[in-house]
């Protein structure tokens, strides 16, 4: 018996393998989609997440709170940005202090959760700093709190593509007599943000989805983010379709944004 199954494992090639092992995926894929194809209750499901009048009765008003979560996103990315590049050139920089602070600044922004920063700007400030406005309002905490998170993640990204643009493009700026700082912002930075399109592009994404953190600040009907106008349907309606709904507006946002990142890092893989 045992002579018959090393003859057997000799001419299984493994092309042959690789075949049966897919075969062996799929028979077991098609039963398990068989088992809750039979034994979910479908009409329950649709009574529960396929209501076309709790779904129409949603619109217009869920256009709301869908340009405000990308409002909130772009502003979001926007801040992240704006701080995020000075403290990845920081985090190269050859001065000492200049590390320091952006790698405390990086480890504190991603090692705090975006909820808990969301607390600290709108309610953790204003009550160490009475009187304490922010422009925009809700606009504005939001672009501050969410940004901040981001900013750490950006600047790690934008530090990566730094690091990655060949030396000799920094050797030969320098030959030309450029200095160190007109260097990095004409020659190295272009260059780096170019590299890092696709993880820029991922981090949009997350922080569509982060933005259904804002309910914490207190939003109105007029500032409210789309998670937000979903669970409140939920609970006007008592069933689960505004989940849906919100569900299929966010994917809206989120693919198209995922489709990119893929497409963009493809374009920047050797050939």
């Amino acid at each position: 018996m045992d002579a018959e199954t090393e003859t057997l494992d000799r001419r299984m090639t493994p092309a042959r393998r690789q075949r049966l092992a897919r075969a062996i995926q799929y028979t077991v894929l098609a039963a398990i989609v068989v088992v809750l194809a039979v034994v979910a209750d479908w009409g329950r499901i649709a009574d529960s997440f396929f209501q076309i009048d709790i779904a129409a009765a949603m619109f217009p008003a869920v256009w709301t709170p869908f340009w405000n979560t990308i409002v909130y996103t772009l502003l979001a990315f926007v801040f992240g940005m704006v701080v995020g590049v000075p403290i990845a050139l920081m985090r190269v920089s050859a001065f000492g202090p200049y590390r320091w602070f952006a790698t405390g600044y990086v480890e504190i922004f991603r090692g705090l959760p975006a909820l808990l920063v969301l607390f600290l700007v709108g309610f953790g400030v204003p009550q160490a700093f009475p009187g304490i406005q922010y422009p925009g309002g809700v606009y504005g905490q939001v672009a501050i709190g969410l940004g901040l998170t981001s900013s750490a993640y950006i600047a790690e990204s934008v530090r990566a593509g730094i690091q990655a643009v060949p030396k000799g493009q920094v050797e030969a700026a320098r030959s030309l007599g450029m200095s160190h700082t007109r260097t990095m912002i004409t020659v190295v930075l272009p260059q780096a943000l170019r590299i890092v399109i696709p993880p820029l592009t991922n981090e949009l994404v997350m922080l569509t989805k982060d933005s259904s953190l804002v309910f914490v600040l207190g939003v109105t009907t007029s500032t409210m983010e789309l998670s937000k106008f979903a669970r409140n349907e939920l609970t006007a309606n008592a069933n689960a379709t505004p989940l849906l709904v919100g569900g299929l507006l966010y994917l809206l946002l989120t693919i198209p944004l995922g489709l990119l990142a893929r497409r963009l890092e493809k374009r920047g893989e050797p050939r």
